[in-house]
């Protein structure tokens, strides 16, 4: 019997402009079961018909906010299991890519329109874990990843 059930994907952002830009990018998924996961639960109001998830933002230099926020991107793994995790970063989008990939998802990693003079660093540690890395500047692509096919702002 045929799997009838739509693609399922996890889109996951931190705040201001990872969010913004993964907004522009999630018209590419029409038809797809999207839900969201981000770190303000005033984002809901944006994608009032998905799924919403909010985990704990977190920086390198709080380690505990860096565990509560891999647990959480765990947790909601299981729950949704997608086919596919995209993230426009940072520190979620870093877990999500990761364990996504453990957990079987397809993953891709867009890194952040901001960093037009070097890749970002959560994107440099994450390109090797993401199926799809990608660049929105053609300067930064490398052979190897990030690739660039576009720009969405």
């Amino acid at each position: 019997m045929k799997n009838l059930r739509k693609k399922r994907v996890l889109a996951v952002a931190s705040s201001g402009g990872h969010w913004t830009q993964l907004l522009r990018i999630v018209p590419a998924f029409a038809g797809y079961d999207v839900a969201y996961v981000t770190v303000l639960p005033a984002y809901r109001s944006s994608v009032p018909e998905n799924r919403f998830y909010v985990v704990k933002d977190a920086t390198r230099w709080n380690k505990l906010h860096m565990l509560l926020s891999a647990i959480q991107v765990g947790w909601i793994l299981l729950k949704e299991l997608p086919d596919v995790v995209l993230s426009t970063g940072a520190a979620p989008g870093y877990f999500s890519i990761v364990l996504g990939r453990m957990f079987g998802a397809r993953t891709i990693w867009v890194d952040s329109i901001a960093n037009a003079d070097h890749i970002s660093m959560a994107g440099a540690r994450v390109g090797r874990h993401a199926d799809l890395w990608l660049t929105q500047w053609p300067h930064l692509a490398r052979p190897d990843g990030p690739h660039f096919g576009g720009s969405v702002l």
